[in-house]
């Protein structure tokens, strides 16, 4: 639908999805330059009209849409589908911003978090651009202004992940087996929670209600035993960094929260840094906002990665060492508001003639 006189034409595919619903909203806040708005997904959603601007604008069936004449279209709809259609809307001459993992260690493809390494995306060779995980996505705006200080050499990461972060179903199981545990009893629930007659799990591998289960993914195929997850914090953060040997060790854990992660993270660097200097380089550093208990609540539908709990790290000899914990909000930062930055910066960097 056409919005403006002036600006970018925009696609969303996968917008009847959760983060799909966040990027619409974000797309709005920020007065993102839009001259013609889509609305795409499958075709269980076709016909569905979605409000923006007081605008209705009808959902189309991916399969039955005309992808001419897309300048930016921003994926929310899964590796599966962005693996046939990333190549479909970038040969009909789109700019692709990709929410999956499909896309994110492929060379060719920049991977960018918006305040990290926007250069990367002075040259798109494909045409498609890869967000991050949203873990990695939180970590990376303190991590790369304390790398380019201080040299980082060594990370070890503990994730503590919101259920939105398996989508609505996550949501919805954290819901169903919290009110079964309550229903149940409190007193039964604090003295033997193991007794609680939970509903058999329908997303997260273990109840999550009340519990912490240290599985999101799959294991992978490489003799590791780590998780999928696991490695792409690992693997992305390389590759945003440029530090392609870093070295690092992450464990990622869902956790009984709706929204926002949390990241409990121990960084070894090449030079001395104390908490002091640490707090000096993160107080200017952008997307990040200091606190000094930073927790999900507080991360929840805002943009900043929140950094506290900052000390030196006595495992670490000297004072090559620190200790903090990161939240920020999976759904926002960590996958909707990243990608139309990134779109943003496309826009400066290859339409600025028609801003």
């Amino acid at each position: 639908m056409r919005i403006h006189d002036h600006g970018v034409n925009v696609a969303v595919l996968g917008a009847t999805g959760q983060v799909g619903m966040v990027m619409r909203r974000v797309l709005d806040e920020r007065d993102f330059p839009v001259r013609d708005l889509r609305f795409l997904a499958s075709s269980r959603s076709a016909g569905t009209v979605l409000d923006w601007r007081g605008h209705g604008i009808v959902v189309e069936d991916v399969e039955k849409a005309d992808l001419s004449d897309i300048d930016i279209a921003v994926f929310s709809a899964g590796g599966g589908t962005s693996k046939v259609w990333a190549p479909r809307f970038a040969a009909a001459g789109a700019y692709v911003v990709d929410n999956s993992s499909q896309w994110r260690m492929h060379d060719d493809v920049p991977l960018v978090v918006a305040e990290v390494n926007p250069d990367d995306l002075d040259d798109v060779p494909g045409r498609i651009v890869a967000n991050p995980n949203c873990t990695t996505m939180a970590c990376m705006p303190a991590l790369k202004p304390l790398s380019d200080a201080f040299g980082l050499r060594r990370l070890i990461v503990s994730s503590y992940q919101a259920v939105s972060g398996a989508g609505r179903a996550g949501a919805l199981q954290l819901m169903n087996e919290a009110k079964a545990a309550l229903d149940q009893g409190a007193d039964r629930l604090v003295f033997d929670g193991s007794a609680i007659d939970f509903p058999k799990p329908t997303k997260v591998v273990r109840t999550i209600a009340f519990n912490v289960v240290p599985f999101i993914g799959a294991i992978v195929s490489d003799g590791s035993e780590e998780t999928d997850e696991e490695q792409k914090l690992r693997n992305e953060s390389r590759k945003i960094l440029h530090l392609p040997h870093l070295a690092a060790s992450c464990t990622c854990v869902r956790v009984g929260v709706f929204t926002a992660h949390g990241m409990s993270v121990n960084a070894e660097f090449e030079k001395d840094v104390t908490p002091d200097m640490a707090r000096a380089v993160l107080s200017t550093a952008p997307g990040v906002e200091l606190d000094d208990i930073p927790t999900p609540q507080l991360a929840a539908g805002r943009d900043p990665s929140f950094v506290g709990r900052i000390r030196q790290d006595q495992a670490v000899e000297g004072r090559k060492g620190l200790a903090m914990f990161i939240a920020n909000d999976n759904l926002r930062k960590g996958a909707a508001l990243n990608a139309v930055e990134l779109a943003e910066i496309i826009v400066r960097k290859h339409f600025a003639d028609r801003v």
